[in-house]
């Protein structure tokens, strides 16, 4: 009985700290979307360094081209202890935006533009450590909730940038937007970092609970009610009218509340594992033996439940990054997340000119819109899997098909001049984008496996820098032409007008087109695999 009563006792606590990693994971995704608040900020930025768009645009693509040597984290994961892996991440950010923080606040005074673009590549590559150690931890943790988990996870990372611009809108002028970005963009993660450090882990399951997926399933449950109240929240709190009836320090408080609600999760765990640890107490007084028998059956049970976790993920095949770059699904899989997010996410790096050019002045709103609306994009993959437990699978590439087709219409829609039509597409990009960028850390694992994983998928993402540079830089020529033709300039060599970015939509339309078509035929090589049932409890 004691023996029991110990494992018993294990695994409760266990789980408590599988929960607790959670919520840390959720608050280092929240600070972590560093490159999303950039068009916030990235006008001021301009004016301030006094470089032209193709310069910023530069800039928007050091960001992203970080993810190139994203790869190194991923190795780091494999042989160095995580804790140390965030730690290295969050610093990397405390160098690259710190550094160019002091240099416009003049304590720096010898950095060039390329000292610029250097910071802001290796800033970008610290977003990368962050998010391989959430990965393999959400992954690693909930093996068997693997997309409910990350989903949810990533969906804080698409909350960041309205994080961010609540905090400077509160605390600092207007003036200052740039400088004040650059610090928050370099003390928060590391901050943050330090404290959760010591809970970020692996979880090992030495004596798995009988009912631990039931009690995962039912804890979802609670922690998807606490996200959908935060989005909702979120997305209203962006809204014009509402923001202007309410202060944005209130808005911040209401955001910084919502981040501690999920802890009622582990909280509510730890109860329940000492109301049974006391009952269990309690029944030591009147038990004195069990027979072999249920010692059988009990043992029996736990092998069950373990055999049914593990059987619950399925993988097409589990290979390296050698074998994978062979492979057509691969290649395919790489151009629908060029064709479709990748856009997607240059469109939201370049909507401060963009707004700016249309003659929008609540460029602030627009970024804190298109954040909240990743959000729930971001969300969206794990509800569907929550409630599509037990059933067949629904196929990744199939949904990459629905979310890049409105990308593309929502280009051609921004060929409407009106106001609500910028704030419509932004919507639908930040939904889409949001989404996609969610349903592919599930989609690398199923197509290529786990234990490669974190490796696998900074290859993957490697076309988002790709993409950043050849639409991003093709979008600043173009810009840059319209502003000489255009007869509504400004002493900035800034492009004001329709034309600005018409050209652009159209191209970058017809690209997620293509992408549309490239996710159809994945989907088809794709379908016998994703028709597989995978074994529920």
């Amino acid at each position: 009985m004691p023996s029991s009563s110990s494992s018993s006792s294990s695994s409760s606590s266990t789980t408590t700290l599988q929960w607790l990693s959670l919520v840390a994971i959720i608050w280092l995704q929240s600070i972590n979307g560093t490159n999303t608040n950039f068009p916030a900020y990235s006008s001021q930025l301009k004016e301030l360094l006094s470089i032209s768009q193709i310069q910023l645009n530069n800039l928007a693509f050091a960001s992203d081209a970080g993810k190139l040597f994203g790869w190194f984290s991923g190795l780091a994961s494999l042989y160095l202890p995580l804790w140390l892996v965030l730690i290295i991440g969050s610093t990397l950010g405390l160098i690259g935006y710190g550094l160019q923080f002091l240099f416009l606040t003049h304590h720096i005074s010898n950095l060039s533009y390329w000292h610029v673009f250097l910071l802001t590549f290796l800033a970008g590559n610290s977003i990368c450590w962050i998010n391989t150690v959430c990965y393999v931890v959400t992954i690693k943790n909930f093996l068997s909730h693997s997309q409910v988990a990350v989903g949810i996870t990533t969906s804080y990372q698409g909350l960041s940038a309205k994080v961010y611009t609540n905090v400077v809108d509160a605390f600092f002028s207007p003036r200052n937007k740039a400088r004040a970005f650059l610090f928050l963009n370099s003390v928060l993660p590391l901050a943050i970092a330090l404290v959760v450090a010591p809970i970020l882990r692996e979880t090992k399951k030495n004596t798995p609970n009988f009912n631990h997926n039931n009690h995962n399933f039912y804890g979802f449950g609670v922690v998807f009610v606490i996200t959908i109240a935060t989005g909702v929240y979120a997305v209203v709190s962006s809204l014009g009218f509402v923001s202007r009836k309410i202060s944005s320090l209130g808005v911040l408080i209401g955001i910084l509340v919502s981040l501690f609600l999920p802890l009622l999760v582990p909280i509510s765990v730890k109860i329940i594992e000492l109301v049974k640890s006391w009952h269990e107490n309690k029944e030591k007084l009147r038990v004195y033996h069990y027979t072999m028998e249920e010692n059988y059956t009990t043992t029996n049970e736990v092998k069950e439940s373990e055999g049914e976790e593990e059987k619950e993920v399925c993988v097409k095949e589990e290979i390296g990054v050698n074998l994978m770059v062979k492979r057509i699904d691969f290649w395919l899989y790489f151009s629908v997340y060029l064709f479709g997010a990748t856009i997607g996410l240059v469109y939201l790096n370049n909507l401060g000119q963009i707004a700016e050019s249309r003659g929008s002045s609540n460029t602030s709103s627009l970024v804190s819109l298109s954040s909240s609306f990743g959000f729930f994009g971001r969300l969206m993959p794990s509800l569907m899997d929550y409630f599509h437990r037990g059933k067949s699978r629904i196929s990744r590439p199939a949904c990459m098909v629905a979310l890049t087709a409105p990308i593309s219409c929502a280009f051609f829609l921004l060929q409407n001049s009106t106001e609500i039509s910028l704030y419509i597409s932004t919507a639908v990009i930040g939904v889409c984008t949001g989404a996609i960028t969610s349903i592919a850390v599930s989609t690398t694992t199923e197509l290529f496996g786990t234990k490669h994983f974190s490796v696998n998928h900074n290859v993957v993402v490697a076309n988002i820098p790709m993409g950043s540079f050849i639409f991003g830089y093709s979008a600043a020529i173009l810009y840059r032409k319209e502003g000489h033709n255009s007869n509504i300039t400004n002493g900035h060599g800034q492009c004001m007008g329709m034309d600005c970015f018409a050209t652009t939509f159209k191209i970058w339309g017809c690209f997620c087109f293509l992408g549309t078509f490239l996710a159809l035929i994945l989907h088809a090589r794709t379908r016998n695999f994703y028709s597989q049932k995978p074994i529920r409890n």
